[in-house]
């Protein structure tokens, strides 16, 4: 599908929304991957911890 003419005729327009967009969803993603790497890692740390307190009793 070709651009309509008008603002968007030019790609750099509809590139600069496109790339916009695209980094920032890059950056919402990685902030939510991060907090979700980081939660299990906390959550595993905890499970090691237990596992470890119960094999010394």
């Amino acid at each position: 599908m070709a651009p309509p003419p008008g603002p968007y005729s030019g790609t750099s327009t509809l590139a600069l929304v496109a790339r916009a967009s695209a980094f920032s969803f890059g950056i919402v993603y990685g902030s939510i991957k991060l907090k979700y790497l980081k939660a299990k890692a906390k959550s595993h740390q905890k499970a090691q911890a237990k596992a470890q307190s119960q094999s010394h009793h």
